[in-house]
């Protein structure tokens, strides 16, 4: 009999891992990145940076994502495997007792009315799903905690049979990959899952395949039609996302640390095709509940080992300092002078904003108010913070998906506002438009160091405007060091733009 508390505690301490914790096979890709003398300076700076991070989050007090993301619990319990009631609950409680007790973000939102929400601000619900399968006395989880990020790149296809040659596919999953970009913070891992005898089956598998659940298949096919990996189709498509130029985050080879390539069976008349990621918050564990006690996948709580003994000052190139404490107009002529993909270090005042407090600023102004001071005056950063630990200035900071806000950019900086942005991702054509148009920037952050930007780089934050929105307040934090690249800039160019991203 597996005991409701076994449930809870064993939910609580996976969430907790996952959050501070990564694979050390993920490790180990990172760092094989800085050993590539193929790999790009913008590869290896974000490799490194993303490792640093890892490195903090790994102390178990900054989150290394400030978006822990949604809990999704799978488990699959065998027959004879017995539990005195609803395994949700304490599956649920366990969740809830990780998110309360460690500085993790509150991110899901509650339906009051098809157009109104409110913050749960406990990150409940969870997904959970519990399966029956086989006869062995083991209770089987898999959790993953999901941020907004990469659950937004996961995309279901309907495509036709006639997809069904070699290229024709490789071309049409060539077009769908650039559609990615990379607002989920590459380097991805990177799953494909072709055929399924449904559309939830193929996005089920999807997932299940880039936690690497399902690298046990059989890698042929039979008869039978049972699911395989295609192994030289995953050779095959890793190679071609390192020709594809966008890297990790800023060019190079590294968009991608592997793929895998799923085939399922399927009905004669539809071939529907599944793309998903999981990012470079890598967040999953396995559990295990036996007669003999309660187990937990062994994740790496020393990554220090994977950190080479490099020159830091030589990643990424020459760096430009921007001292955003000056008027704007004087900001934005230091920045006019250098061309897309400057690295930068930016130190000084940035505004924080996103979704939320965008929509009600965008409110005021169609009801004949004014654009505030503090957009016209600072860059605006969009991001929402996890919660902050006792004695530290911030907790774990990193942006979030810019693509979000391409709807307000020429309304705003017509009227004055978010002439420098700062965020992660590629944006769209509109915001390329508009910042020739009124002269404005879009900064690019690494995604995913969320850990790092809070320990070394954000000094001070305080609530501006909207506190009522909790994580999604306007905020004022001052920076230091903050690295950022010019992605796109006042003349039009655009860095991902030569990337044809989608």
């Amino acid at each position: 009999m597996v005991q409701p508390e076994a449930l809870r505690l064993l939910a609580e301490t996976a969430f907790a891992e996952i959050n501070h914790y990564l694979r050390p096979s993920h490790l180990r890709q990172l760092a094989a990145i800085l050993d590539d003398p193929e790999a790009t300076e913008n590869d290896r700076f974000v490799a490194y940076d993303l490792l640093k991070n890892a490195n903090i989050s790994a102390g178990g007090v900054l989150p290394m994502c400030q978006d822990t993301g949604t809990a999704i619990v799978m488990g699959k319990k065998g027959r004879r495997v017995w539990t005195p009631g609803d395994d949700t609950a304490p599956l649920a409680k366990g969740v809830l007792d990780a998110y309360e007790k460690k500085n993790l973000r509150y991110s899901q939102l509650a339906p009051l009315s098809m157009f109104e929400e409110k913050n749960t601000r406990n990150n409940l619900p969870a997904e959970i799903n519990i399966y029956q399968e086989g006869d062995e006395e083991a209770y089987k989880f898999l959790f993953v905690a999901k941020g907004g990020g990469s659950a937004n790149k996961t995309f279901l296809y309907q495509g036709t049979p006639s997809l069904l040659t070699h290229d024709r596919l490789v071309e049409f999953l060539k077009e769908k990959i650039l559609t990615l970009g990379t607002s989920a913070c590459p380097p991805y891992h990177l799953a494909i899952v072709i055929g399924g005898t449904s559309a939830e089956m193929v996005m089920k598998t999807v997932k299940l395949a880039s936690t690497r659940w399902l690298d046990g298949l059989p890698t042929q096919g039979s008869e039978t039609g049972h699911a395989f990996r295609d192994i030289a189709m995953e050779g095959e498509i890793h190679k071609l996302t390192q020709n594809l130029g966008v890297g990790a985050q800023f060019g190079g080879k590294y968009f991608c640390h592997d793929v895998r390539v799923i085939r399922l069976p399927r009905h004669g008349a539809s071939l529907p095709i599944g793309l998903g990621v999981s990012c470079s918050a890598d967040r999953q564990a396995i559990g295990k509940i036996t007669r003999s006690g309660v187990y937990i996948e062994q994740l790496e709580h020393e990554p220090s080992k994977f950190m080479p003994d490099i020159d830091e000052s030589r990643l990424g190139g020459a760096v430009v300092n921007i001292d955003l404490n000056r008027p704007m107009g004087e900001i934005l002529g230091t920045l006019s002078a250098h061309p897309i993909k400057t690295r930068l270090a930016l130190t000084g005042s940035i505004i924080v904003a996103r979704d939320l407090a965008h929509a009600k600023i965008r409110e005021r102004l169609e009801q004949g108010g004014t654009m505030p001071d503090y957009f016209k005056n600072h860059p605006v950063y969009y991001a929402g913070p996890a919660k902050t630990p006792t004695g530290m200035a911030s907790g774990s900071f990193g942006p979030t998906t810019a693509g979000r806000m391409d709807g307000y950019v020429d309304q705003f900086q017509a009227a004055g506002g978010s002439m420098v942005m700062l965020a992660k991702g590629n944006r769209s054509r509109a915001v390329r438009e508009a910042c020739q148009k009124h002269g404005g920037f879009y900064l690019g952050s690494i995604g995913g160091p969320a850990a790092r930007l809070a320990q070394d780089c954000i000094k001070k934050v305080e609530v501006v405007e909207f506190p009522e929105l909790g994580m999604e307040a306007v905020w004022r934090i001052e920076v230091v060091d903050f690295p950022a690249f010019i992605i796109i800039d006042d003349k039009g160019n655009d860095f991902f733009k030569e990337l044809n991203l989608g």
